[in-house]
């Protein structure tokens, strides 16, 4: 089957990162960098966040580098939150936050985004986050698609100021936001500086999902937390990999700016495709990811049309109710648009022989 399930691209980033991974991986260094990440990376975030959000970020106490996203929102839950402290999370939600927070012992309490329009509102914000110690906030956020607004989230930074909260933001797709539409940290935002921290993705970035290279960025207070906690998940991250990112955040952003648009007409290419055949689409803003619905498809489960379609289509999408913990929605369905166009033709081609 033509995997339009998981997000990744089937074509790697730039090659001059590449390059400069071998390079390194051939003549050195290849021992333990420092626990924090290498300063040349460290310093290369500081900069790509003064440049495109006009945050200022110390590299030596204000970044950490990581193996990957999902290992920087790991090192930020154990750092922050603690057996019994109340967290929160958006449904539907990104599946690791919530084994990582039933590992820290942390209570969960939801957030459930409604259609058709899937927002943020004040009222629910207030209620999850009584008694909360962190909330996770994913913009642009998968499974959905929805990039949050600035006014979703000014209501997100005063409820957070109002209960004494903290956020641990989820930004790996942060370059990925289509229609012209503003990607806002919510760090950036009034009164924010000192309860957020930032998690970013090198794999997003430049199409190098299997490096695992992450980072977090935030006030020093809480990121010496974290860093104890990444101490004892992976200490640290292979120093190739690190400078060939470096590398990356220094001269090759324009491949991402331009993966961007590129991605933006493959989500268009899909999305013709999908509606064609009967799926009622949701609004994809940014992300890899489309989501429709198979009302008009099926009354089957979305995990029963899942299997069927990887079946007897030979295109494979991902049940939206895996985002849920609980009162999923059984209709809808995520397809992944990270590919070639070629792969994203045929896959259309076997969709429309199927549901002819």
């Amino acid at each position: 089957a033509i995997n339009l399930g998981q997000g990744f691209p089937d074509e790697d980033g730039p090659e001059s990162i590449r390059a400069e991974g071998a390079r390194v991986l051939m003549e050195g260094p290849n021992q333990y960098p420092p626990m924090r990440g290498l300063p040349r990376l460290r310093d290369a975030l500081a900069a790509h966040s003064r440049r495109f959000y006009n945050l200022a970020f110390d590299p030596g106490h204000e970044v950490i580098v990581t193996s990957g996203a999902t290992e920087a929102l790991t090192a930020c839950i154990l750092g922050l939150a603690g057996p019994g402290d109340k967290a929160v999370i958006i449904e539907p939600a990104y599946d690791s936050y919530r084994p990582i927070l039933n590992a820290a012992g942390a209570r969960v309490e939801v957030i459930r985004l409604a259609a058709p329009d899937f927002r943020l509102d004040a009222a629910a914000l207030d209620k999850a986050l009584t008694g909360a110690k962190l909330l996770l906030i994913n913009s642009p956020l998968n499974p959905l698609g929805r990039v949050f607004t600035r006014e979703e989230l000014e209501l997100v930074a005063a409820a957070l100021e109002r209960h004494d909260a903290y956020a641990i933001c989820d930004e790996v797709y942060e370059h990925l936001t289509f229609d012209g539409r503003e990607h806002v940290p919510l760090i950036s935002l009034p009164g924010m500086r000192e309860r957020c921290v930032r998690v970013g993705s090198a794999g997003k970035m430049f199409a190098l999902t299997g490096w695992k290279v992450g980072w977090v960025m935030g006030p020093a207070a809480l990121m010496e937390a974290i860093a104890n906690a990444h101490q004892f998940l992976t200490f640290t991250t292979a120093p190739a990999l690190q400078l060939g990112i470096a590398h990356g955040l220094d001269q090759e952003m324009e491949f991402t700016l331009n993966m961007t648009r590129a991605l933006q007409k493959k989500r268009d290419l899909l999305s013709a495709s999908l509606r064609k055949v009967g799926f009622a689409l949701l609004p994809c803003e940014g992300t890899y990811f489309v989501t429709g619905s198979i009302k008009n498809l099926t009354n089957e489960p979305d995990s029963e049309f899942c299997k069927r379609l990887t079946r007897e289509a030979g295109v494979a999408a991902i049940p939206l109710s895996a985002f849920y913990d609980a009162q999923a929605p059984r209709d809808l369905v995520r397809f992944a648009f990270c590919k070639k166009e070629s792969v994203l033709e045929e896959a259309a081609k076997r969709l429309e022989n199927y549901f002819r």
